[in-house]
C-alpha cells in the first residue's frame, strides 16, 4: 500500500529539519518558506531481512518499501481558514495516511518560540486543537448539507441521512471536549459513515520531541514522562534531535556510525521514526523474488494472499491459483529454495491464507 506521512507543527519546531532527516532533502532550513508550500520526499523503510535476502540469493536487483512524508508549510489552522492554497494543502493533508507533529523542545535564544516559552504538553495540545478545529468546520459544513437533503428526501433516504447526522453529532460534541476521533474507537459502521471526510484527528499520530544536543542524556526520561499520558494504539511518542540528526544524514555511514557512538546514540533517528510510523499503521512487510529480484511490499496486517498478489499486479489478483511461501527465518536457516523444498519447507497456500511478517511469496498464477 502506499503510505504516505504528513509532518505538520507549530512555527519554529524544527518541522522542515526532521522532513530533511528522514528523506535526505536538502531543504535551507534557515531560509524563510512561502506559507503554503509543502516539501514532499521519500525515505527507505528500513529492512535487514532484504540484506540477508540478498547475500543468499545474490539478485540482480533489491528493492526496498518507500514513505513518502509531506512537510506542510503552514499551520493546519491557517490552511483551514484559507480556501485558495491553503485549502489545496489541506486536501493532501487529508489523503495522508498517518501524522507527524514535530513538537519543539530544544533551546534556541536566537530562533524565539511562538508562544514566548517552552512547553510540550503545550504545544501538543495545540495542535490537537487546530486539528479538532479542521475537523469541525468540516463537519458542521456535513451536517448543513444533511440538513438540506432531509427536507427534500423520500421516506427510504431519511434512515441513512438520519444515522449519519447522528454519528457526525456524536463525533463533533467529542471534539468539543478535547478528545480526538481516534480515541473514540468507532464501530465498523460508524467508520463506513466517516470513511469519505478523512477527518485529521482520525489518523494515527507520532509526535516528536525535537531535543537539543545538550538533551541527548534525558531522552529516555523526556519519552517515558510523556508515554504515560499520550501513548495509545493509534499514538506513539519518541524523541528525535533534528539538528544533529541531519548532520548525521549528511555523512557517509562509517562517520555516521562514528559519530554516533561519541553520542551515545543507539539507533538512527530517522530508522526509529520510520519504523514506529509503520507501526501505528499497523504494516508487516513480505518479500517475492522473481525474476533475479528481491522486492519488499507492505501490506496491512490481516491481508490475505489474494489481496497481497493484486498488490503486485492486478493479473495476478485476477488468475491467483495458489502461493508458495516459507517464512524469511526458515528460507535463511536452509540456505536457499533447494534445500527448503527438500526438506518439505515450502508450503502450498490458497487465496484466504493470511499473509504473515516476513513471509516470502512466489504467487502462482494464470491469465
Amino acid at each position: 500500500m502506499s503510505v504516505d506521512i504528513g509532518i505538520i507543527g507549530l512555527p519554529k519546531s524544527g518541522r522542515t529539519t526532521i522532513f530533511n532527516c528522514l528523506t535526505g532533502g536538502g531543504v535551507d532550513t534557515d531560509k524563510y518558506t512561502p506559507e503554503g508550500t509543502a516539501h514532499i520526499g521519500a525515505a527507505i523503510v528500513p529492512e535487514l531481512r532484504l540484506a540477508g535476502l540478498s547475500n543468499m540469493l545474490k539478485p540482480n536487483k533489491v528493492v526496498p518499501v518507500s514513505s513518502t512524508y509531506i512537510d506542510i508549510g503552514a499551520s493546519v489552522k491557517d490552511i483551514t481558514l484559507d480556501k485558495g492554497i491553503g485549502g489545496q494543502l489541506l486536501s493532501r493533508l487529508s489523503n495522508v495516511s498517518a501524522l507527524i507533529n514535530v513538537v519543539r523542545a530544544f533551546k534556541d535564544d536566537t530562533v524565539p518560540h511562538v508562544e514566548g516559552s517552552l512547553d510540550v504538553e503545550r504545544d501538543i495540545t495545540n495542535v490537537d486543537l487546530e486539528l479538532a478545529f479542521s475537523d469541525m468546520a468540516l463537519l458542521e459544513r456535513r451536517l448543513e448539507r444533511i440538513d438540506v437533503s432531509l427536507k427534500g428526501a423520500k421516506p427510504t433516504e431519511r434512515a441513512p441521512l438520519l444515522k449519519e447526522q447522528e454519528i457526525v453529532n456524536r463525533i463533533k460534541d467529542s471534539l468539543e471536549k478535547d478528545i480526538p476521533v481516534r480515541e473514540l474507537h468507532l464501530a465498523a459502521e460508524e467508520k463506513k459513515y466517516l470513511s469519505g471526510y478523512q477527518l485529521l484527528s482520525e489518523k494515527p499520530m507520532l509526535i516528536i520531541v525535537n531535543i537539543g544536543e545538550n538533551q541527548l542524556l534525558e531522552a529516555d526520561d523526556i519519552v517515558t514522562g510523556l508515554e504515560t499520558r499520550y501513548s495509545r494504539n493509534d499514538c506513539r511518542v519518541t524523541v528525535m534531535c533534528g539538528e544533529l540528526e541531519m548532520e548525521l544524514s549528511q555523512l557517509d555511514e562509517q562517520a555516521s556510525s562514528e559519530m554516533r557512538f561519541e553520542y551515545g546514540i543507539k539507533e538512527p533517528g530517522i530508522d526509529r521514526v520510520i519504523k514506529l510510523s509503520y507501526e501505528l499503521l499497523g504494516l508487516i512487510t513480505f518479500f517475492t523474488t522473481a525474476s533475479s529480484e528481491v522486492k519488499a511490499w507492505s501490506v496491512q496486517k490481516g491481508t490475505e494472499a489474494l489481496k497481497a498478489a493484486g498488490k503486485i499486479h492486478s493479473d495476478m489478483e485476477k488468475g491467483f491459483i495458489r502461493a508458495e511461501v516459507i517464512g524469511y527465518d526458515d528460507l535463511i536457516k536452509c540456505g536457499g529454495f533447494a534445500e527448503a523444498k527438500k526438506r518439505g519447507m515450502l508450503r502450498l497456500e490458497g487465496k484466504n491464507y493470511v499473509v504473515q511478517d516476513g513471509d516470502v511469496i512466489t504467487f502462482l498464477f494464470n491469465i
